[in-house]
């Protein structure tokens, strides 16, 4: 494959000419995520929620009026945990229940897999994360990291669709109708990998992403929806389990991205396992003990007891709030800003609120920073406010995201050319033009990758494209266009066209990993069947309840009117209680729907047999109070008459 802008074939990556393939690297650079408004012409339909899919928690929320209202839980809670747990009987948890119940089934307990969604299980990180988990992160069929839980495996989208589910039934409580529409937060340094699953979580949750929108832009919009000054922000966004930051200029309502910047694999769960780990070495040192559990010798069982200084931790933790620095400052090298230049610096993601973190940010700054956001619910009023922005009801506002990481192929040598660079504002559409390398060529391979290495080895390697049914012609004659289209979520979209004929040429996308259309459709269906066992849980532990409830009713009155209820009546009655009772032993292999019914019966049976003996009982009292009347009224008038 070569370029036709006087670029000759030998610039780029040859494949075995005989096979009549060439192969160049196409990458995407399209990275962040961007929230245009814009460029929608018609408003949405419906109500559209804004998610905050966090490593560590989540928030939902929604526009009321001209506000974005944070959603509590079923628990009462504004954020819920990213955490999903699968019990021994088949059980799926989500949110605060999952994660009281972690330290008894660490194995099945599934915790920021934020972190692994869109990776390799080659990658660095994966591999990381492998010592650090109790959980197993195993390689899927297509080399994606995927995680495993009772023998079943589940993709990290599968796992964030659940949580996705939880923020999702949030809202259908809140607003009483079924949601369909959603805006869901992203890191800004996500890439497309990244972006690409986490818009399929959104698809096996049952929500239609209308935008993957960047979190710290989200923030920014929360931030200055009500905001008249001009001015150039800062977002330092150091959550659960990423780092981000991002430089953007606010004016009269446009809310531009000048560059962002981060690392994805940074973040609170990094400052535990550092904690962790000290903890671990200093009880090792104090008792000389090197198990995997905490035991006892002869001197009797063996406590952890430690005292840790807040200039302690600060130290332990050092390095990684060190790491955050260098991405700053090249974001603001990329804006071409100095700190000077920067009004505010907001603060978002849990790990913000470290008094050595604050530190840090003033002193790289150079002021100290805003705390006028609430760094765990920001995130997800910036997506509310843009699904309000998407559904009409929020006008005069516009984002221009960016992406953060370069587009580009692979070209001789394993070079990577970049064909649209990082911090490129989105949407964006870029094309060249391109021949073959060989004659008779009727087709050529793509591969495309992201990042900024200047090898394409050690970027990102998105995924692979064919382009075929070239007409056969001399090597440089066929012209093709190839044309690199990022949209306003920061996802690529590639197509080509034969110049000569005025034809579409076919593309058969190869991704190197990811999910596959039948993936998404039986993890949908996986999610849906989940959903419908959790209803099916519900009833019948509902209809176990009230029949409990009615049995011990029914009980109770038996036992007060004994005197009032035929034996025969009664005979019968236990054995509706009986039956009732039998099903309630196994109530674990019976449907809501027949307990409900057994239980039914029995009250109806109960109340009309009840109602015979209250009116038995009315029947004697007022015989009884006749009887004492005429009594009464006889010893009165003797009484008169022996006092005449």
């Amino acid at each position: 494959l070569s370029a036709c802008s006087q670029r000759p074939a030998s610039h780029l990556t040859y494949i075995d000419a005989s096979n009549d393939a060439t192969s160049c690297n196409l990458y995407s650079a399209f990275s962040d995520s961007s929230i245009s408004l814009s460029y929608r012409s018609e408003a949405i339909k419906g109500s559209v929620i804004g998610i905050d899919l966090g490593t560590t928690n989540s928030c939902v929320a929604v526009m009321e009026g001209k506000q974005a209202k944070v959603l509590e839980n079923a628990e009462g809670a504004r954020t819920t945990p990213s955490v999903v747990a699968f019990t021994a009987d088949g059980e799926r948890l989500v949110g605060m229940p999952a994660k009281r119940q972690a330290i008894t089934n660490p194995n099945n307990t599934l915790y920021a897999t934020k972190r692994l969604i869109g990776r390799r299980f080659d990658d660095a990180e994966v591999q990381k994360d492998l010592k650090n988990v109790p959980y197993k992160i195993v390689r899927a069929s297509n080399g994606d990291a995927w995680v495993e839980a009772h023998g079943k495996l589940y993709s990290p989208s599968q796992a964030g669709a659940f949580v996705l589910m939880k923020m999702k039934e949030t809202a259908e409580n809140y607003m009483g109708h079924k949601v369909k529409n959603a805006v869901v937060t992203v890191p800004a340094y996500f890439n497309d990998s990244q972006r690409q699953a986490t818009k399929d979580a959104g698809q096996i949750a049952g929500l239609n992403v209308l935008r993957v929108i960047n979190e710290p832009t989200a923030a920014a919009l929360a931030y200055g929806l009500d905001k008249t000054q001009d001015k150039i922000i800062a977002v330092y966004d150091l959550g659960g389990g990423t780092f981000d930051i991002s430089v953007l200029e606010i004016q009269k309502g446009v809310f531009e991205v000048k560059s962002t910047n981060g690392d994805t694999f940074l973040g609170g769960e990094d400052f535990d396992q550092y904690l962790l780990t000290h903890i671990v070495k200093e009880f090792k040192r104090e008792t000389d003990i090197n198990l995997p559990y905490l035991t006892m010798d002869a001197s009797g069982p063996k406590h952890l007891n430690m005292k840790l200084t807040r200039s302690q931790f600060e130290g332990i933790v050092s390095d990684l709030i060190r790491r955050t620095v260098a991405p700053c400052q090249k974001a603001m090298q990329d804006a071409e800003v100095s700190k000077g230049d920067i009004g505010e610096v907001l603060l978002v993601g849990g790990m913000s609120r470290m008094p050595k973190v604050q530190q840090t940010v003033q002193d790289l700054f150079g002021r100290a920073p805003s705390k006028s956001v609430n760094p765990d619910e920001a995130v997800a009023i910036g997506a509310a406010i843009q699904g309000g922005v998407l559904a009409g009801d929020v006008t005069d506002v516009l984002l221009l995201d960016v992406t953060p990481l370069s587009l580009g192929i692979e070209t001789l040598g394993g070079v990577f050319t970049k064909l649209i660079n990082r911090n490129t504002t989105i949407p964006t559409k870029k094309s060249q033009v391109f021949s073959t390398a060989a004659d008779g060529q009727t087709q050529v391979e793509i591969k495309v990758c992201q990042g900024e290495r200047e090898m394409a080895a050690d970027n990102k390697i998105l995924g692979q494209f064919t382009l075929i049914g070239i007409p056969p012609a001399p090597r440089g004659v066929p012209q093709i266009e190839v044309c690199f289209d990022i949209d306003a979520n920061g996802i690529v979209h590639v197509s080509a066209k034969d110049k000569g004929t005025g034809r579409e040429q076919q593309i058969v996308i190869q991704s190197s990993g990811g999910l596959s259309k039948d993936d998404i459709e039986n993890m949908v269906k996986n999610a849906e069947k989940y959903a419908e066992e959790d209803r099916r849980r519900k009833d019948r532990v509902e209809a176990v309840n009230q029949a409990e409830g009615i049995v011990h009713d029914t009980e109770s009155k038996m036992e007060e009117f004994k005197d009032q209820l035929p034996a025969d009546e009664c005979n019968k009655l236990k054995e509706e209680i009986a039956k009732v009772k039998d099903l309630l032993s196994r109530k674990d292999e019976e449907t809501g729907e027949n307990i409900k019914q057994a239980a039914n019966t029995l009250q109806q049976a109960s109340l009309k047999l009840f109602e015979m003996a209250y009116k038995k009982m009315a029947s004697e009292r007022e015989g009884g109070s006749s009887s004492s009347g005429s009594s009464s009224e006889g010893g009165a008038g003797e009484k008169k008459e022996g006092q005449q």
